[in-house]
């Protein structure tokens, strides 16, 4: 497992962990490996580059579960690459053995403004080629379903949140102490899907243990959860004002996040829940804003 050590990965060992599964994760530093250890699971050290370990590794599992990303994006060029050389080394490494590869997406990447709906399992990701966002690693696992890849894309919502997030949320936060406000573009109309981490863990479980090849799975909890909400609930717990501002002053002010603050970018997760009867049961996003998660500086 890569991104082990991580806010995801964290909760994603755990639940393996707790289910008997036996892990082991990737680490490139004593205090990932320390982290890792702690959850239970064994330690490869290495990193996203050592492609020649990561192939050893996956020669000696019977799954593959694939969280982790540079997320350098001052180099998001380097990033893209590197994301593609993972995901083509583990899949190359799988081909004809069957064996599970659950790799992380993103809902955001199958959602388009003008389909007037939320995304769902059925729409490819717009992230096609090497050039592309994240290299196009969801479409190139899929590629690999023919060879004998059991690859399952878990589409993860645009906020996975929870106690320690360090993500979207908590950089809005941040900038809001800064800036004495919450920003939030226009009317604040547009929407983000949701999901607790220890909800999308459990699903990530269901899916290594029970997908079929080539299954996209959506983590999403809440399906469309206006900006504006978000942005007043975030300014009702840090003492300041919810304000609106333009795409682009805000894209300008935060070059990362800022550049999804605008996106109207909803996702369904009906499929996902017929498929494995997964439903969802941990707080909401706005109640874990009341309840002071995205408090620290």
């Amino acid at each position: 497992m890569t991104g082990a050590s991580g806010f995801i990965g964290r909760a994603v060992v755990a639940e393996l962990v707790h289910n008997d599964h036996e892990v082991t994760g990737l680490a490139r530093s004593d205090e990932s490996a320390a982290v890792v250890r702690k959850l239970g699971a064994a330690v490869h050290r290495g990193d996203l580059d050592d492609l020649d370990s990561i192939r050893g590794a996956v020669e000696n599992v019977d799954a593959v579960v694939h969280l982790a990303n540079k997320h350098d994006w001052s180099n998001p060029a380097e990033n893209d690459r590197a994301a593609r050389a993972v995901v083509q080394t583990i899949s190359e490494a799988l081909v004809g053995s069957d064996r599970p590869f659950v790799l992380a997406s993103a809902t955001a990447l199958a959602g388009q403004p003008e389909m007037g709906r939320p995304a769902t399992e059925n729409d490819q990701s717009r992230a096609v080629g090497p050039a592309s966002l994240r290299g196009g690693e969801e479409n190139l696992a899929l590629d690999h379903v023919d060879r004998g890849v059991r690859a399952i894309p878990v589409r993860f919502a645009t906020s996975v949140h929870g106690a320690g997030d360090p993500n979207f949320i908590a950089m809005v936060s941040r900038a809001a102490r800064r800036r004495g406000s919450v920003p939030y573009v226009g009317d604040g109309t547009n929407r983000w899907p949701a999901v607790h981490r220890s909800d999308a863990a459990r699903l990530l479980r269901l899916g290594l243990e029970n997908a079929p090849a080539g299954s996209i799975l959506h983590a999403v909890a809440e399906e469309s959860i206006a900006f504006l909400e978000i942005a007043e609930a975030l300014a009702a717990r840090l003492g300041v004002r919810a304000e609106s501002v333009t795409a682009e002053q805000i894209a300008d002010e935060m070059p990362f996040v800022g550049r999804f603050m605008a996106a109207d970018i909803p996702a369904s997760s009906a499929i996902t829940r017929e498929r494995l009867g997964w439903a969802p049961t941990g707080p909401t996003l706005l109640q874990d804003i009341a309840a002071g998660h995205y408090d620290q500086p």
